[in-house]
């Protein structure tokens, strides 16, 4: 009897040592990520905007290969502000405070989102290219003009994920004191609590 009494107490205190932890740390790590996805919701948010400005401008002044060119970036980025603008509410959405392990899935949900971008963004260069080059064969000049935009909006956004997710990997280095302490056994999980 006293030592289940003993295990409870020491279950309820090992509890409160770790929520203290947890309060301090993983809502930092959380918010470093939130502030990180926000910022680059910012980011991308200007670039659709000048494009937006740029390609209605060039579009209204040009004619042939540079008019599909500014009309296709002005679409492109139509797009990109709408996804700017939903991101950047959804980063900014207060969340409850997560977990060690809610936070973690929720780090390795962003980054997987990030790489498939990548993955997204190398196939919108190669679709640009194939346009430009139909373009050429066809002798269709807003084609050409179509394809050089979106090689060029591929392009950038290649380099935007990519930013976005090294940072977030940097951010997730966080963790590794928090993981550090943790040991999975075969009976269970345990954690180690320096005193």
């Amino acid at each position: 009897m006293k030592l289940k009494t003993l295990f409870v107490l020491a279950g309820m205190f090992t509890g409160i040592i770790c929520k203290g932890q947890n309060k301090s740390s993983i809502p930092a790590i959380n918010e470093e990520r939130k502030r990180l996805e926000s910022n680059g919701m910012l980011v991308l948010g200007s670039w659709a905007v000048g494009n937006i400005v740029w390609g209605g401008i060039g579009a209204s002044r040009t004619t042939g290969a540079r008019k599909g060119f500014h009309q296709m970036n002005m679409y492109w980025n139509t797009v990109n502000l709408a996804i700017a603008g939903l991101g950047y509410f959804n980063a900014r959405r207060h969340q409850e405070n997560k977990g060690l392990w809610e936070s973690l899935e929720a780090q390795h949900k962003t980054e997987k989102i990030l790489l498939f971008n990548a993955a997204l963004d190398l196939g919108y260069m190669a679709g640009g290219l194939y346009l430009k080059e139909r373009g050429k064969r066809q002798q269709k000049n807003q084609l050409i003009g179509f394809g050089n935009a979106v090689m060029l909006q591929g392009a950038f956004l290649l380099v935007f994920d990519g930013v976005l997710y090294a940072l977030q990997v940097k951010n997730k280095a966080n963790f590794k004191p928090w993981m550090d302490k943790l040991s999975i056994h075969a009976n269970g999980l345990s954690y180690k609590i320096k005193i």
